[in-house]
């Protein structure tokens, strides 16, 4: 598990808008590498189990897009919401979620999570191999702070969600302590 240093070289397999494309899906694979999304920014990246899935989408992404502006105050350029998913998924999920400032991020082949170390096996659950939950500091590519829930394994019996929260990283960027994690802001319907 990486805890500091510089983030892994990926290279992701996303979606953008393309008007150019035109009919009703105006999409075009675009591929974004590591750099595109940390080299001279400050960001916030999160990254959990899977979309459409309880936590994840009761309150994990819906409470960092309702402290949005708040991240954007303390010095913050991007959000990221990453995730073991697809390109597909991860649109249609942040669609559904109402995400309109937090930067889907799909790493469909694992790639990314497997080199930060924090790919493990959930097949537990029947989700194969899925990204623990964690959110980190990213300053220039250079992991300056990591939140990492406990339990770290595969075929973790339990889904820990104390850390990796919004509120949490958002404390640290003040400097102030973090009252733990918020009640859901969502109800979860699946």
């Amino acid at each position: 598990m990486i805890a500091t240093g510089q983030v892994p070289h990926t290279v992701f397999k996303t979606r953008v808008r393309d008007e150019s494309v035109g009919g009703e899906n105006p999409y075009r694979w675009q591929d974004t590498a590591s750099d595109d999304i940390f080299a001279g920014k400050k960001v916030v990246l999160f990254s959990l189990p899977g979309a459409f899935t309880p936590t994840c989408s009761s309150n994990h992404l819906p409470r960092y897009e309702e402290l949005y502006d708040e991240f954007k105050a303390a010095g913050i350029d991007d959000v990221y919401c990453l995730s073991v998913n697809d390109a597909f998924v991860m649109f249609q999920w942040g669609k559904s979620v109402g995400a309109k400032n937090v930067k889907m991020l799909p790493d469909g082949n694992g790639e990314f999570t497997r080199k930060m170390g924090m790919l493990v096996d959930k097949s537990n659950l029947g989700f194969g191999m899925r990204s623990w939950r964690y959110s980190m500091l990213v300053n220039d590519g250079k992991i300056e702070k990591l939140f990492v829930e406990p339990d770290f394994g595969d075929v973790c019996p339990t889904d820990p969600f104390e850390v990796s929260d919004a509120d949490t990283i958002l404390a640290y960027l003040k400097g102030t302590k973090s009252e733990g994690v918020a009640a859901p802001s969502k109800a979860f319907v699946g």
